[in-house]
């Protein structure tokens, strides 16, 4: 699921982007200034940033040079929402990096739209869904063998990473003990089922507790976060 920031001092506004990206089935944070919009951005590594210009503390422009700046922050696609009269502003957001602008008083129907258009473009569905997995604040990437928990990174062992991503990839499915070896360790394995105990033990230590369930007498599952 792809998480949404909003940065917007606009309560109906925000409230109003809020309500629409959440029916379509985006996750969806707010922050009604710069200050607090940055710092989700950095700990919470959206998607998507949805910026106002004109917020108190930390003004858009500011937020877009800062995360245009930082090597990670800068995959981050941002929408800058305008004033008709900020046609200036307008043309430095594009310049420092920002990917799209919608100008006040807007459609809807359109914004959405622009949103899902900005989507399929950073995150191309033939290149990204295969390879990259996102549950909740979790993101892991197959193609580098990266895991991240928000914007921290997550050190695992290759094993570990192919256990985790087996059982992300179906949430809700419960995977036995045998198939998970025969999985990871090929067929031609021939230690015991408490290897596969061990190596859940380490993933929940490192991506937390209560991802990975227990089906006990059976396996293991993923929680679905959605």
């Amino acid at each position: 699921m792809f998480r949404i920031l909003i940065i917007e001092d606009d309560p109906s506004i925000r409230e109003l982007l809020q309500y629409n990206l959440q029916r379509e089935g985006y996750q969806v944070e707010t922050a009604e200034d710069g200050k607090k919009g940055l710092e989700k951005i950095q700990s919470g590594w959206p998607h998507l940033v949805i910026l106002d210009l004109m917020i108190p503390f930390v003004d858009g422009l500011e937020i877009c040079r800062i995360m245009k700046n930082d090597r990670e922050l800068a995959k981050i696609p941002i929408i800058m929402l305008t004033a008709k009269g900020e046609e200036i502003d307008r043309v430095l957001g594009l310049e420092m990096g920002a990917d799209d602008y919608v100008t006040k008083p807007f459609s809807t129907r359109e914004f959405v739209a622009r949103v899902k258009a900005i989507l399929r473009r950073a995150y191309p569905k033939d290149s990204y869904e295969e390879n990259v997995l996102i549950r909740d604040q979790l993101t892991i990437n197959r193609e580098n063998y990266e895991v991240f928990l928000g914007k921290e990174k997550v050190d695992l062992t290759p094993k570990e990473f192919q256990i985790l991503y087996l059982l992300a990839s179906r949430p809700k499915k419960v995977f036995t003990r045998e198939y998970l070896l025969e999985q990871v360790w090929g067929y031609e394995y021939v230690g015991d089922t408490r290897t596969v105990d061990v190596h859940i033990r380490h993933l929940r230590q490192k991506v937390g507790e209560d991802l990975i369930e227990t089906v006990r007498g059976i396996g293991y599952k993923f929680k679905d976060t959605d």
